[in-house]
């Protein structure tokens, strides 16, 4: 069956083709409404669609965006990209979600996609990429993350540091001297953040810091069982962990499960993101919810910022609150 043209819309609403390109291309100023309602008429007996290949040869604009995550397996990113997605959607652009699984080589693919395929636009979280590759797509970029090893670009983050504090604090008016780190660590980067806020709440207390006590694995539930195991087998365990995210938080909560450890009651475990699971889990897990949809949609807010030329020249940098969730895997020292 032969794919309805323009020129069919604009034959069946006796109109110019002009005409019906400016109706179907949104230049509604121009035409008076009762031929934008024949048009529009037409469009639907038609099941017309608008060839945005060709639109995009004539405005330079595709009106794509690309999303680079870096885990879809993480619960944490599908509510970043339903917040970027439902900006971006309103102002009558699509998101494409790639997901990098942490591998430098498709995240570079993914780049080349970008650029092969003209997306006006970039939302990512940075595994391997320096400042001059990004430039090199002539798009406008945003970061996901606190972006300080990029800031000349824009990024949207949570308050990471602030939320790690509040989490070791939390354990601290429990009681809890002797607590842990279990630091997921990327391809990408050290997590600063967690080690720089669990170095310094150290010192503020002046708790002695126990290198056995800080262990590092990638962002898995596995890592965070191993890490527990690990923890837990210790001459003097310690009585509560912080983990670097929710996902690690779970597994090091089924680790102490499985060595007959009671939760909160032998040790008590913290996490950090708030991902759907972490309120499943039993006992449900205390944890530092991050603002992950707004994330999501402060990040698409200012890409269109910059698609529409009202960013101010320099980069902004957004780092959205977090809050402590109190719930059963965290009490008082027995």
């Amino acid at each position: 069956m032969r794919r309805s043209t323009i020129i069919d819309v604009a034959r069946l609403a006796g109109v110019s083709k002009t005409t019906a390109a400016r109706v179907v291309g949104g230049q509604h100023d121009l035409v008076q409404e009762k031929t934008r309602a024949r048009v529009w008429k037409a469009v639907e007996e038609l099941s017309y669609e608008r060839d945005a290949v060709a639109g995009s040869l004539r405005s330079k604009q595709t009106f794509m965006v690309a999303l680079c995550i870096p885990d879809i397996t993480n619960p944490f990113w599908p509510e970043v990209a339903r917040g970027v997605q439902d900006t971006i959607e309103a102002r009558g652009y699509a998101a494409v979600t790639f997901n990098s699984d942490w591998n430098a080589e498709r995240e570079q693919n993914h780049l080349r996609i970008v650029r092969r395929n003209r997306f006006d636009g970039l939302i990512i979280n940075p595994m391997s990429l320096d400042g001059e590759t990004l430039l090199k797509l002539a798009v406008p970029v945003v970061l996901l993350g606190s972006g300080r090893s990029l800031p000349n670009f824009d990024s949207v983050g949570s308050n990471t540091e602030a939320g790690a504090q509040e989490a070791l604090e939390h354990l601290l008016a429990l009681g809890h001297r002797r607590i842990a780190l279990i630091a997921g660590r990327s391809q990408r980067r050290r997590e600063f953040a967690r080690f720089d806020s669990y170095r310094t709440f150290h010192r503020r207390h002046r708790l002695p810091l126990d290198e056995s006590l800080v262990i590092e694995g990638d962002f898995s539930d596995k890592a965070g069982y191993d890490a527990m195991c690990q923890l837990l087998m210790l001459p003097e365990p310690p009585t509560a962990v912080f983990a670097a995210n929710d996902v690690l938080a779970i597994g090091a909560l089924k680790a102490a499960q499985a060595m007959k450890r009671n939760v909160p009651g032998d040790v008590s475990i913290v996490g950090m993101d708030d991902i759907y699971a972490a309120a499943m889990t039993s006992p449900s897990l205390t944890t530092i919810a991050k603002p992950k949809y707004e994330i999501g949609t402060a990040a698409a807010r200012l890409l269109l910022e910059r698609l529409d030329g009202t960013a101010p020249p320099t980069a902004q940098h957004i780092k959205l609150p977090c809050q402590l969730m109190q719930r059963g895997s965290t009490g008082r020292v027995a």
